[in-house]
C-alpha cells in the first residue's frame, strides 16, 4: 500500500494492478459497503443485548462486563473489522495511514496533545467536580467500547465509505464519511442505554459522532481517537452511571479494559508486520501497469 507520494515517485495502489469488475464477487460496492455495515448491524445488535438490555454500562458487573468486552468490544468490535479489512488492503482500497494506525513517535504524539487537552477540560469541567477517581473510574468503563467504536465506525465502514466515493473529490468524501459514521456513532451509542437517553440524545450525539469523525479523518490515528471517544463518552453519561460504581476499585473490570487495550495493541502490531506501505518509483510502477495491461 502507499499512502504518500513525492516529486521523483508515482504512487501506484494493487487496485490498480488488479481491476475488480463490477461481475467480480469482490465488487467494490460489495466489500466497500455491504460486508462493513453487516459487520456494523451484527455488532450493534450484540451492544444492545449484552449492554442495552440490561444497563450493563450504568451498573457494571465483573462477569457482564468480561463477556461483552470479549464478544462485542474484541471479536466483534476489533478482530472482525481487520479481517475486513484484509480485502481492502489487497486491492489497495485503504491504506495503514487511512485506518489511523501509524508509527509509533507520531501516535505518542497524538495521543499526548489529546491527552493534555482533555485533562485540561478535564481541570476546568469535570462532570464529576473534584474527583478526579470517579472520572478515571468511567474512563476506564468506557475505554472498551471506544476502540470498539472508532474499529467498526471510522476504522472499518468510515474509510470503506470514503473509498467508495472517492472518485467524486475529497470534500464529498470527507462529508459523506463524517455524516455517515457520526450517525452510526449515534445509533451505537444509543443502543448501548436505549431506556436512560432524553428526548432529541440521538441529534447531539450525532453531533458528538460527527465530531470526532472529523477528528479521526484529521488526526488519522487510532488511539487519539479512542482518547477522544472515550472521554467525550464520560461527560455525555455523566448523571447515568452507578455512584456506588464510580468510588469503588473494580480488578475485574480494569483487567477487561486492559485486555482490549492489548488486543488493539496487538492487531496494530499484525498489520504493520504484513501489510507494509512502500513507496513505487515511478518507472517501476509504469512498467509494473504495463505488464499487467498488456498487448491487445
Amino acid at each position: 500500500m502507499i499512502p504518500a507520494q513525492c516529486s521523483d515517485t508515482q504512487v501506484i495502489g494493487l487496485v490498480r494492478l488488479f481491476p475488480v469488475t463490477a461481475s467480480d464477487p469482490g465488487s467494490p460496492a460489495l466489500r466497500l459497503l455491504l460486508i462493513p455495515f453487516l459487520v456494523y448491524l451484527v455488532w450493534l445488535s450484540e451492544i444492545f443485548l449484552l449492554a442495552g438490555n440490561n444497563r450493563l454500562l450504568e451498573h457494571p458487573e465483573p462477569v457482564g462486563i468480561a463477556l461483552y468486552t470479549v464478544i462485542v468490544c474484541i471479536l466483534t468490535g476489533m478482530i472482525i473489522p481487520v479481517i475486513c479489512i484484509r480485502k481492502a488492503f489487497i486491492t489497495g482500497a485503504v491504506n495503514m495511514f487511512q485506518i489511523g494506525f501509524r508509527t509509533r513517535h507520531r501516535t505518542i504524539l497524538a495521543c499526548s496533545v489529546t491527552c493534555a487537552i482533555g485533562l485540561g477540560i478535564i481541570l476546568l469541567a469535570s462532570p464529576f467536580g473534584t474527583d478526579r477517581f470517579a472520572f478515571a473510574n468511567a474512563f476506564l468503563l468506557l475505554l472498551p467500547t471506544a476502540a470498539a467504536s472508532v474499529m467498526v465506525c471510522w476504522v472499518l465502514a468510515g474509510t470503506h465509505v470514503q473509498a467508495f466515493v472517492r472518485s467524486g473529490g475529497a470534500v464529498r468524501s470527507i462529508v459523506t464519511g463524517v455524516v455517515v459514521t457520526g450517525l452510526l456513532f449515534a445509533s451505537a451509542t444509543l443502543a448501548g442505554s436505549p431506556s436512560l437517553w432524553p428526548d432529541g440524545a440521538f441529534f447531539w450525539l450525532v453531533g458528538i459522532g460527527m465530531g470526532s469523525a472529523l477528528f479521526y479523518f484529521a488526526v488519522r490515528d487510532v488511539y487519539a481517537t479512542v482518547i477522544l471517544v472515550a472521554g467525550s463518552g464520560v461527560f455525555a453519561r455523566a448523571g447515568m452511571f452507578d455512584s456506588g460504581y464510580l468510588h469503588g476499585i473494580h480488578p475485574g473490570i480494569y483487567a477487561s479494559t486492559l485486555l482490549a487495550v492489548l488486543v488493539l495493541l496487538a492487531l496494530h502490531l499484525h498489520l504493520s508486520r504484513n501489510y507494509a506501505t512502500i513507496m513505487v518509483p515511478a518507472e517501476r510502477s509504469s512498467a509494473a501497469a504495463g505488464e499487467q495491461t498488456g498487448p491487445e
